[in-house]
């Protein structure tokens, strides 16, 4: 099989994943960087990500205008994919998500969201929160419609794997879309553990040396990869596994 194909269905996947796990619902999307060209990417026309097709795959310059002519609806917050994959070189796939659970850090003047299980220990040790505000005035709709805005944003998020955007939702950024799903994955349960460990009262969360060995373990490994078997087969999408 074709490596543009592969990564065809590959946004497929994560996208019906993602759905599937309610990390995104009717609306947010995951992208891949395009596997021959680091000046491109490939996201899903403007449709629900359960309901994402191969035939629905688009590819994009970092800029965010499609390589060809296209005239069905596009994503209009697409510009954050770019912007991430134009400022990290590093990132082979991004995503945008609006999960519920971890809007509550989003928003709060003295909570910050931090890893307190182990399977969100590459989480990082910061997760820095986005207010469009700060720079675009508070007179817009919350949307990164450009890509002065979705610079903005790659900026915030600069060397981290992943930054909230107040009132909105959050962005993450993977070394593999098997990585970057896996991690959303236990992005809105840690939020839900940390959530329930604040109401019991004091609690310990992972530690500078636990976070460090868990961002060195192979993100592509095949125990990694244990997880995206699974959740594609849960989803109903195990079909465009095989090559």
């Amino acid at each position: 099989m074709e490596r543009i194909e592969r990564a065809r269905r590959d946004v497929v996947i994560a996208n019906r994943i993602l759905a599937h796990q309610k990390v995104l619902d009717a609306y947010g999307h995951v992208s891949l960087r395009h596997p021959d060209d680091p000046q491109k990417y490939l996201l899903a026309r403007s449709c629900s990500p359960g309901m994402v097709r191969t035939s629905d795959i688009v590819e994009f310059w970092l800029d965010g205008r499609p390589v060809s002519p296209e005239t069905r609806p596009l994503y209009m917050e697409r510009y954050i994919h770019g912007a991430v994959y134009e400022r990290r070189p590093d990132v082979k796939a991004v995503l945008h998500s609006h999960a519920e659970d971890v809007l509550p850090f989003a928003i709060s003047k003295t909570t910050r969201l931090r890893p307190v299980i182990q399977a969100v220990g590459d989480m990082g040790h910061d997760v820095p929160v986005w207010d469009i505000a700060d720079r675009f005035g508070d007179d817009t709709n919350l949307l990164v419609l450009n890509m002065e805005q979705g610079r903005d944003l790659a900026a915030c998020l600069a060397c981290n794997r992943m930054a909230l955007m107040r009132g909105h939702g959050f962005v993450a950024a993977g070394a593999s879309v098997f990585d970057l799903v896996r991690l959303a994955v236990y992005v809105p349960r840690n939020a839900r553990v940390l959530m329930a460990a604040m109401r019991m009262g004091e609690h310990r969360g992972l530690s500078k040396g636990e976070i460090d060995a868990r961002l060195a373990l192979d993100p592509d490994s095949p125990a990694m990869r244990r997880g995206w078997e699974f959740w594609a087969q849960e989803a109903g999408c195990d079909d465009l596994l095989a090559d």
